[in-house]
């Protein structure tokens, strides 16, 4: 794709904006890591029952998308009014960064602690800059960049190692767990270059809407069909099912938003937060060690790398 001229608006292309709203949506993602943890044990869904992960993702992404659909239709806007070509990109979006991204990022997230599986989804940074470099000509790769990416990757690196002060060789990372985390994370920032692309043709509302009830849906009867069911609700299920619908409501909303008026790469950068807030949180709320050396040497890596990405945009 060449380097068209971006779409520019007063507010959300205002640099103090982003950085607000980007790490707002951060701090949101970074707090499912807690959050999907507890409404496993909630939900009774153990580890290694996928099909139940998939039902529980899909609710997630389903009612949001209702959600949107919903505050739109309020809004006087006409939701069906679409292209036989929005049917189709919104489709493949939903598929892209809702069921594909979900059923990896679930699966990982149940075999690997909450602090860990945070710092790894970082990776969606380092993915969504990459993309960016080879689809877009005006978000080119710096040596600033390039070093901010693999000093972040470092800081990736350096969470899987088990005994960091002793053993540099007891590196633990398996497939099914930080593999899958890792998989999430490229699928999202895939979605995110696809996402930009759809929106500057749509209203983001409206896209965001579609591909989270067509992601759910395809969740949904993926995990009914493989004879799987949501459990038990009660007052304090429901609660964290509640809230993690409203988190994906409102966060990939503003998210499409700010990708539509803004470069991909000054946007992605921020997912870098989305370590910080999930370790914290989980640390917090799991009672995971966070204060290990091996985890705070990984955030300040990341944290550096986010730094020296951004460092060519704030110039």
């Amino acid at each position: 794709m060449t380097g068209r001229a971006l779409d520019y608006h007063p507010f959300f292309s205002n640099r103090k904006v982003v950085v607000l709203l980007a790490t707002l949506c951060c701090l949101f993602w970074g707090s499912s890591y807690p959050a999907i943890k507890i409404g496993f044990q909630l939900f009774s869904i153990d580890t290694s029952d996928t099909a139940e992960k998939l039902v529980f993702g899909g609710w997630r992404c389903f009612l949001a998308g209702l959600i949107l659909l919903g505050v739109a239709a309020l809004s006087k806007k006409n939701i069906f009014a679409m292209s036989r070509s929005n049917w189709a990109e919104v489709g493949m979006l939903g598929v892209l960064q809702t069921s594909l991204m979900f059923v990896f990022f679930y699966i990982g997230l149940a075999h690997t602690s909450g602090v860990k599986g945070s710092v790894l989804n970082g990776t969606v940074s380092f993915f969504g800059v990459l993309l960016a470099h080879f689809i877009y000509r005006n978000d080119r790769l710096s040596w600033a960049k390039s070093l901010g990416c693999l000093i972040g990757f470092v800081g990736v690196l350096v969470v899987n190692f088990e005994n960091l002060d002793h053993d540099l060789t007891d590196f633990s990372f398996t497939l099914v767990g930080e593999g899958c985390v890792i998989l999430s994370a490229f699928f999202m920032a895939a979605g995110m270059i696809y996402g930009k692309q759809v929106s500057q043709r749509m209203d983001s509302g409206l896209m965001t809407g579609y591909q989270l009830v067509i992601g759910g849906a395809v969740l949904l009867i993926a995990g009914y069909s493989l004879g799987a069911g949501l459990g038990p609700l009660t007052l304090r299920s429901s609660s964290i099912l509640g809230y993690l619908v409203l988190n994906s409501s409102i966060a990939y909303t503003l998210w499409s938003v700010l990708l539509k008026y803004n470069r991909v790469g000054l946007v992605s950068v921020f997912n870098f937060l989305v370590p910080i807030f999930g370790a914290i949180l989980s640390a917090l709320f799991l009672g995971e060690a966070f204060l290990e050396w091996k985890n705070l040497v990984a955030l300040v890596l990341v944290c550096t790398g986010i730094w020296l990405v951004t460092l060519e945009k704030s110039r």
